[in-house]
């Protein structure tokens, strides 16, 4: 269902309308095409306190394609490394950095604050560091102008080179619906990528609940980006299911997740071993618990976490997934804040979260696999659309963007954790909601 208020705002009468009645005035969005790979403006470069990685960000920075400069009338991002700042008083750098320029920020734009992990010896660095993620959260929900701001912490051992997947994505429209995000590289191998055009060529991703919606759309993106994708959905969807493989160029794999030879299954359709798994399958069974069903219950938390849970360890343990390979969940805020009629659902997407916080160091270790989540916010969807009108509203209007989300926003979230590159990047649960005021 379109947004008509989006529309509205984004004419003379509207603006003028919002801003007397002091309204939400969202910003249009400017999403990844093949005509607009890129932000549009230069890249500003700056920093606040002695950083480590000033000459080796540089060139990272450079791979972005945007130009890089340390000064700038209307930059289309602003990068600052702040992974220097030790000190209360040091933090008095981020204010003298940002303030001048902060307003000058081309509508659209990106501020990506480059911090370091708190150190669990130094209260003091740990104190500064920590108020850095304060700091960016609170800018994200002023900034405006369909801007966004994030946090990314590089781990003591990473450097800036295992940056540059994770950089990549977040100064371009592909992060469009992304805002207030805390992102922590681990000092993991990054991993080649011979062509940013398609960086997933030669690989294999399975897609689960892939018929429709966000399934379809994270299928549509990976083989965007060179993947050869099967996708799977329930044997009652298949007619669509092979709609939307045929579209894409990829396999149609009838199957229920829940079913008990699901991962065998899952195996023998990849002889090759899989290197992207996206974990997307997922049902709602919505009722307050006092009138919930025991099957409601049971359904949810079979479909959305139990069947995760048993595929991903089969397929781990008959070495299906590719070394470098990538694990990717589907959690939802929900499992962050809690939604009223879904104890089921907010149970099942927590539990994905616990899922990737404990197996995601040691399917790095063990495996050479990385596993991450999504977390999405209000999505327009098929979904969505069926929802109340004044709850619709409320959940497209009550975050820093002032709208729902796309189907390929949560895409483009999915596919760089996909990317050979993003090694670093291991056990992270990022939230597709424009900054959402509900949670964290």
């Amino acid at each position: 269902m379109a947004d008509r208020y989006l529309h509205f705002t984004s004419t003379a009468s509207g603006r003028f309308l919002t801003r007397r009645l002091g309204l939400p005035q969202p910003a249009p969005l400017r999403r990844w095409t093949p005509q607009s790979p890129s932000l549009e403006g230069p890249l500003l470069h700056l920093s606040a306190g002695e950083s480590a990685h000033r000459d080796s960000l540089g060139p990272v920075l450079a791979a972005t394609g945007l130009e890089v400069t340390d000064r700038a009338e209307r930059p289309a991002a602003i990068v600052l490394d702040a992974t220097g700042v030790t000190t209360a008083a040091g933090l008095s750098g981020v204010h003298a950095a940002l303030h001048p320029v902060v307003r000058s920020l081309a509508p659209g734009g990106r501020v990506v604050v480059l911090g370091t992990t708190p150190s669990p010896d130094d209260h003091h660095q740990a104190a500064a560091q920590q108020a850095l993620e304060g700091f960016v959260r609170s800018l994200g929900k002023e900034i405006g102008k369909g801007a966004t701001v994030q946090l990314l912490r590089l781990a003591p051992g990473a450097g800036a080179a295992s940056a540059e997947s994770t950089l990549r994505f977040l100064l371009s429209p592909r992060s469009a619906y992304i805002s207030g995000q805390v992102v922590e590289l681990t000092a993991g191998e990054p991993g080649e990528v011979a062509d940013w055009n398609v960086p997933l060529a030669g690989h294999t991703a399975l897609v689960t609940g892939a018929a429709r919606g966000i399934g379809a759309s994270v299928a549509s993106v990976l083989a965007r980006d060179g993947a050869q994708v099967v996708c799977l959905d329930v044997p009652q969807a298949e007619e669509e299911l092979s709609r939307t493989a045929a579209r894409l160029g990829a396999t149609a794999l009838p199957l229920d997740i829940t079913a008990p030879d699901a991962a065998e299954r899952i195996a023998a359709a990849v002889p090759g071993g899989l290197d992207v798994l996206v974990h997307n399958a997922g049902i709602t069974r919505d009722r307050r618990l006092a009138n919930m069903a025991a099957d409601r219950w049971s359904s949810v938390i079979d479909v959305n976490l139990d069947s995760v849970l048993r595929t991903t360890d089969a397929l781990l343990s008959a070495g299906a997934v590719n070394r470098g390979g990538r694990i990717v969940a589907t959690a939802s805020i929900a499992g962050i804040a809690g939604n009223n009629g879904q104890t089921n659902y907010a149970a099942s997407k927590a539990g994905i979260i616990g899922l990737v916080r404990s197996l995601a160091p040691r399917a790095a270790a063990e495996h050479g696999v990385t596993v991450n989540a999504v977390a999405p916010g209000f999505i327009e969807t098929k979904m969505t659309a069926a929802v109340p009108l004044f709850i619709r509203e409320a959940g497209r209007r009550m975050n820093s963007l002032s709208q729902g989300g796309l189907p390929v926003d949560v895409a483009e979230t999915t596919a760089w954790f996909a990317q050979p590159a993003s090694g670093a990047v291991n056990g992270q649960v990022v939230r597709v909601c424009g900054q959402s005021l509900l949670g964290a």
